[in-house]
């Protein structure tokens, strides 16, 4: 059976690019604009990982895993962080949710991140 992601990413480009080297990897893939829709579209369909960006419009990474982690089900939701944001705070904040991953769009590639993914879904 297909794995599911949802990437939940506001930049047009990032998010079509991300979801096109991600299918073509053999995933099942589901996008999201904003943390609010993508929180509503992760409940609904419970992907088996997440992609989710930090400074969103409507709503935010941050509130939205907040959020995830409230359900039933997205308490053991599987999240990878994809930001731009590279200070200290950040990273420790997230981990505090229990995330798979932390990754700094600047510094990883579309194969790197597609690594990470594949990493994330195979990994307890």
């Amino acid at each position: 059976m297909q794995k599911k992601i949802l990437i939940i990413e506001d930049e047009p480009d990032i998010r079509e690019a991300l979801a096109d080297a991600i299918t073509s990897a053999g995933y099942e893939v589901d996008t999201a604009p904003n943390g609010s829709e993508g929180l509503d579209k992760a409940i609904a369909s419970q992907p088996d990982l997440i992609l989710l960006d930090l400074i969103m419009p409507v709503m935010g990474g941050k509130e939205a895993l907040a959020k995830l982690r409230q359900d039933p089900w997205g308490r053991k939701a599987r999240v990878v962080i994809l930001t731009a944001m590279d200070d200290v705070s950040n990273v420790a904040t997230t981990h505090e949710y229990n995330i798979v991953d932390y990754i700094i769009k600047s510094h990883a590639s579309l194969d790197e991140i597609l690594n990470k993914v594949r990493l994330a879904l195979h990994t307890n």
